[in-house]
C-alpha cells in the first residue's frame, strides 16, 4: 500500500462515545471527497459479511458534506468483493483524525449492484435512546435516499464496481 499520510478513523455514537477506531492512509483528496486505504488489523466476525480476515483491504470514501460513507471491500487479488455503506453525520477531519457519528443505518451492495438496507430498526431505537434531533433524522433519511440513487444510477464509486466486477477474459 503506497500511500502517505496516516489518518485515524474514529466512529462515534450520538452521545460522543467512541465505538470503533482504525488507522488508514490518505490515498486522495478532491474537494470534499477523501479517499482512504484501510486494512483490517485483526479478524472481525460480522453478522452479514462473515469472517473478515486480518489484512483485508478497503477503499473508504468520505465526503465532508454528505451524510454517508462508502467502504469498498477488496479481495486478495484487488478486485471488488462488495460495498458496505454507512449513514452518518458528515465526517470532520482535524489534523490526522477523521471522525463521524454512526447513525446505524447501513446498505450492503452486492456484485450485481442489488442492495439491502439494514438496521433501520436500530436507527429508530437509537433515535429514541440518544434523542436524535428532527434535523438529524431527516438528514439521515435524505442521505439514504441519495445513496440508493447513486447505487441505482451507478454513480461514482459504483461505476467502478460494475467495470471491475464484470471483467472476463476470452482465451
Amino acid at each position: 500500500m503506497e500511500t502517505s499520510e496516516r489518518i485515524i478513523v474514529r466512529v462515534l455514537k450520538y452521545d460522543g462515545t467512541e465505538y470503533r477506531r482504525w488507522p488508514a492512509w490518505l490515498a486522495r483528496r478532491d474537494g470534499s471527497l477523501i479517499i482512504l486505504d484501510g486494512e483490517f488489523e485483526y479478524d472481525v466476525d460480522h453478522s452479514l459479511l462473515g469472517n473478515i480476515r486480518r489484512g483485508t483491504r478497503t477503499e473508504e470514501y468520505y465526503w465532508l458534506d454528505r451524510w454517508y460513507n462508502i467502504f469498498r471491500f477488496l479481495d486478495d487479488d484487488g478486485r471488488t468483493r462488495l460495498y458496505y455503506c454507512n449513514i452518518n453525520t458528515p465526517p470532520v477531519l482535524v489534523d490526522e483524525n477523521l471522525s463521524y457519528i454512526d447513525l446505524d443505518i447501513d446498505v450492503l451492495v452486492q456484485p450485481d449492484l442489488s442492495y439491502q438496507v439494514l438496521d433501520t430498526d436500530e436507527f429508530e431505537v437509537n433515535a429514541a435512546r440518544y434523542g436524535y434531533s428532527d434535523e438529524v433524522k431527516t438528514r439521515a433519511r435524505e442521505g439514504l435516499d441519495e445513496l440508493t440513487k447513486m447505487i441505482e444510477s451507478r454513480q461514482f464509486p459504483f461505476e467502478e464496481f460494475v467495470l471491475k466486477s464484470s471483467v472476463s477474459f476470452v482465451v
